[in-house]
């Protein structure tokens, strides 16, 4: 998973790793020559008292230094910049295929869940990658590099590598195989912090309402500790990696002196070549320390590369249509033609065998008792979600076959739990009509009835909205979302008992204004309150997915048992007649 993310995503930058890799190249070679110009003075210049040599050498010395700084600085900002732009280009592919899922793979994976992939997750691999550019790629040329180089100034000496490379990978694969399932445990503790932090603070309202802080409160503190516990887990393991390495680094340096000493005092082998020898010893160490600081991110980056691609393989079950039809066949007409909908390894159905018909300027009302399927039958219209059986058509056409933004532009859709965007009350009334003027949006706020509350604001229009319309009222934000809704004038009106939290006398006035608004339009309705569907064209009765009565409000009254019961749950027998 991770090799196939960063191919994929890297791709695009192969130019520039390319030449990163090259200056890394040039760099690295640049660093394992000083060695053995080092040596040279020592043995030529100063044993012979060579003044002219050692200035020579000295000077060939700095121009491989200076080419070497060069190159380290060149792979260094573009490596960094490769691996921004790397972790730029998974978050925006991981955000823009999550705007494609339903609400099905949405509940699936969880928003908690997504935000981590989408932040966390996706900064690990980042991190990784940008390690390997500036790390990995030299690490090997010189590991392997230093160990040519030192068997060429002493091939007997050199058998002291047969014992070290062994013993520090044995020492360094242990220690990763012990991080790779605590790198797991981690993100999914990450996961968990995120999930409790989200809901305790969407939840503060009923928190408090309940008294419930303390239970909250041990509630988070168990799962922070769980990832705490985790995290020093993790931190336990990779606190003996440095240590292990500097002790065989160590070790393996004091054993070089010993026997290379003797080897010096033999006559088999120069000071000069010692001294290379020792420093080529230490620049494969190096080179291992290097290449140990980026394997430890390796275990986390994969767990996290393979939750990122879970993300980018899983398929939204409200696919695009292939060929997409761009114009409609009947303006304002909504008809579902055998609809069943069954959630995914449900046993019962959700809606089944459902037949409904809409054209321009009716109103259909749906009513039902709660679970009875009303909120699903309205999703399936803007297609948040897609029938398993049965069509549904828009102005003539089947959603499945339909652009979206056709269907975007011809359906007005008003959820349950109207939802606004940090901005201003201008901005999220032009969500779906970027083009609309100021004179556009009073008139839609004038028929939400929320011209008043606006203009009383200080800025009117510019009023700022905080996250999710938090600084207004329930009834404020369903004002505000209806607005949004009659900006864009759709031919298709879809209200989600979006009249819940108003009052009779709002909510008589807006219904009145709305008629006038959409004479030409199809209009379906779901609502609780009778009092605001009893006008409707037609009311629909819904009950465990099944239309069970269907007419005006004096004719089921008279003769549906259904609609009847939660008529009188709700108004006195005069009331309702």
């Amino acid at each position: 998973m991770l090799i196939r993310l960063v191919r994929d995503h890297l791709r695009p930058y192969s130019r520039a790793v390319a030449l990163l890799m090259v200056l890394q190249l040039v760099q690295t070679a640049a660093t394992l020559y000083l060695p053995n110009l080092n040596a040279r003075i020592l043995d030529h210049g100063v044993a012979h008292n060579d003044q002219r040599y050692i200035v020579y050498a000295g000077a060939v010395m700095a121009a491989i230094a200076l080419t070497q700084l060069v190159c380290a600085y060149g792979a260094a900002r573009i490596g960094a910049r490769v691996g921004m732009a790397f972790g730029r280009d998974v978050r925006r592919a991981v955000f823009a295929h999550v705007q494609t899922f339903s609400a099905r793979e949405l509940g699936r994976f969880g928003a908690p869940s997504l935000i981590t992939r989408t932040t966390n997750d996706v900064q690990q691999v980042q991190m990784l990658v940008l390690l390997t550019l500036t790390l990995m790629v030299s690490a090997p040329i010189m590991c392997l590099g230093g160990v040519a180089l030192a068997i060429d100034q002493d091939p007997g000496l050199s058998l002291a590598l047969v014992v070290l490379i062994p013993v520090l990978g044995v020492a360094i694969g242990a220690i990763l195989r012990r991080l790779a399932p605590l790198s797991t445990a981690l993100q999914t503790s990450v996961d968990t912090v995120n999930r409790i932090l989200r809901e305790q603070i969407t939840g503060l309202r009923v928190i408090r309402a309940f008294v419930k802080e303390e239970h909250e409160s041990r509630r988070f503190g168990a799962a922070n500790s769980d990832l705490t516990d985790v995290s020093l887990r993790v931190g336990h393991v990779m606190a003996w990696m440095f240590p292990a390495v500097m002790t065989i680094a160590n070790v393996a340096g004091v054993a070089v002196l010993w026997f290379g000493a003797q080897r010096v005092a033999d006559g088999e082998m120069t000071i000069g070549g010692l001294t290379a020898f020792i420093s080529y010893v230490l620049m494969m160490l190096m080179a291992a320390v290097m290449a140990t600081f980026m394997l430890l991110w390796i275990p986390r980056a994969e767990v996290s590369a393979r939750r990122i691609v879970e993300v980018l393989e899983t398929q939204s079950s409200v696919a695009p249509p292939l060929r997409p039809v761009h114009t409609l066949i009947r303006r304002g007409h909504v008809e579902l033609c055998d609809i069943t909908f069954r959630f995914p390894g449900a046993e019962k159905s959700v809606l089944e065998a459902v037949s409904l018909s809409v054209g321009p300027g009716e109103t259909t009302a749906i009513i039902g008792g709660t679970g009875s399927g009303k909120s699903t039958l309205l999703a399936l219209i803007p297609r948040l979600s897609d029938a398993t059986d049965g069509r549904v058509l828009v102005g003539g056409v089947d959603v499945r076959e339909l652009d979206p933004a056709v269907l975007a532009g011809t359906v007005g859709y008003v959820p349950q739990r109207p939802f606004l965007f940090s901005g201003t009350v201008a901005s999220n009334l032009r969500y779906g009509a970027p083009g609309a003027t100021d004179e556009d949006l009073w008139r839609a706020l004038e028929i939400a009835q929320a011209r008043d509350f606006v203009a009383a604001l200080p800025d009117g229009l510019d009023a700022r909205i905080a996250q999710g319309g938090g600084n207004v009222s329930g009834g404020q934000r369903q004002r505000l979302a209806i607005a949004r809704a009659l900006v864009g004038r759709p031919q298709v009106y879809l209200f989600d008992d979006s009249f819940s939290a108003l009052d009779y006398a709002t909510d008589a006035r807006l219904r009145a204004a709305l008629a006038r608004e959409t004479s030409e339009a199809a209009v379906i309705v779901v609502a609780q309150r009778v009092n605001s569907i009893r006008d409707a064209d037609r009311i629909v009765v819904l009950d465990a997915g099944r239309i069970v009565g269907e007419g005006t409000h004096p004719e089921l009254l008279a003769g549906n048992p259904t609609y009847r019961e939660i008529v009188l749950s709700q108004l006195t027998e005069e009331e309702a007649a």
